[in-house]
């Protein structure tokens, strides 16, 4: 199970003055480090003016491997946890011939680690299911994409599916198998008996595209911008959708909506701005587009300065996922690093916790959410990659199912 968060700026970690001294630090592991660069053991961030590429560079973790999808770098690459590259899918159009992976055309007997050339275009979010088959974001051939006039989006996206050797299988479009390009995706997603769930976001909503492990189109959950869920008992607030994601283990979405209200001027009774209200997790069972549950999830309260003194003031978590036993994971960025926010989708419990991230890892973050609750994260300096990982099983094991 994934959700990720991605550039991170130092002001937006600043944001929060938290009340980090109350709250326990999670132990973080940093695995090994990555150089930044072109070859085939390292991954390709910034281009040749040194500033973050717009494409994607996306992890996913799964039974202790390392799954990074490189955009700028146009591959995809398997580590294990100690840091051996163990195979690498790339276009050989642009990346040198691999030196320390064997390819996949070479007839040398047993080979533990190779490289397997694939014409990726532009490698974008990952997911890996339980057979370690691999399903990431590619943008289509030159010619291929086309535009809904309807919708008012560009349908240039794929799902490649590779199977636990690197080898393609098959894409995925809006119908399944071969189908037509898919608009802007924003998650991907696996869930029970490996069924495939791809996220959609155009200017008039959301589209949810569930698949069987075959690749055969199960649901098409369609959420218009004007069908956001707004409680019954709060009136004229201003939904705002923060995060759509997938259970991995049952046929459930989970659609986090933030709500302001309007404020106003009281001495000349105009509208001055909006300010939050509160914030809802909707849970809907997938087989029939009802949402069956709701969570209220409570504000993060950071310490702002007005008027020469420190002020508590109301802010949204986002959501960065969910896990096995319907565990709701939250976050926000804090000086140093994140808060934490753990909820029960079954009871009124919760947990807190704190994640390091140092100053100089924020050249780049991505975050991956496994489906037993390890978060990963790829951090990037100026002059390397950390592959690191927390373990949060000392926050939801005394959690209420």
């Amino acid at each position: 199970m994934r959700k990720i968060f991605f550039i991170v700026s130092m002001s937006l970690v600043l944001l929060g003055g938290c009340f980090r001294e109350k709250i326990p630090s999670i132990t973080r592991k940093d695995l090994f480090t990555i150089n930044i660069g072109r070859l085939e053991d390292q991954i390709d961030l910034f281009n040749l003016e040194g500033a973050r590429s717009n494409r994607k560079t996306d992890i996913a973790m799964r039974d202790g491997l390392l799954y990074i999808s490189n955009g700028n770098g146009g591959k995809v690459v398997r580590y294990n946890s100690y840091g051996d590259l163990l195979f690498m899918i790339y276009n050989d159009e642009q990346n040198p011939p691999p030196l320390i992976l064997r390819r996949n055309n070479e007839n040398q007997g047993i080979v533990t680690r190779w490289a397997y050339a694939y014409p990726l275009q532009e490698p974008g979010i990952i997911a890996v299911d339980s057979r370690k088959h691999i399903y990431v974001e590619d943008r289509v051939p030159q010619g291929q994409d086309r535009f809904d006039a309807e919708n008012k989006a560009m349908l240039d996206r794929r799902v490649l599916h590779f199977d636990i050797d690197g080898r393609f299988v098959k894409y995925l479009g809006q119908e399944g198998v071969g189908g037509t390009p898919f608009p802007n995706i924003i998650g991907i997603y696996t869930s029970a008996n490996d069924e495939l769930v791809v996220v959609c976001r155009l200017s008039t909503g959301w589209n949810t595209y569930w698949f069987d492990a075959s690749g055969t189109l199960l649901y098409l959950i369609q959420l218009g911008n004007e069908g956001i869920p707004v409680p019954p008992d709060r009136d004229l607030v201003i939904p705002f959708v923060n995060t759509l994601c997938a259970s991995p283990d049952e046929r459930k979405l989970y659609l986090k909506v933030d709500y302001y209200r309007d404020t106003y001027d009281a001495s000349t009774n105009t509208r001055s701005g909006n300010e939050p209200d509160s914030s809802v997790i909707w849970i809907m069972d997938v087989e029939t587009g009802i949402y069956s549950r709701t969570v209220e999830v409570p504000f993060y309260e950071s310490l702002v300065i007005q008027n020469n003194r420190k002020v508590s003031e109301n802010m949204f978590y986002s959501m960065l996922g969910v896990i096995e036993t319907d565990k709701i994971f939250l976050y926000f960025p804090v000086e140093g690093g994140y808060s934490i926010l753990i909820l029960s989708s079954e009871s009124q419990e919760q947990r807190r916790g704190f994640i390091r991230v140092d100053n100089e890892e924020l050249q780049f973050n991505t975050f991956n959410l496994s489906s037993e609750g390890i978060l990963s994260a790829l951090l990037a300096t100026d002059w390397e990659i950390r592959m690191v990982w927390w373990r949060t099983d000392e926050l939801i094991g005394d959690i209420s199912s």
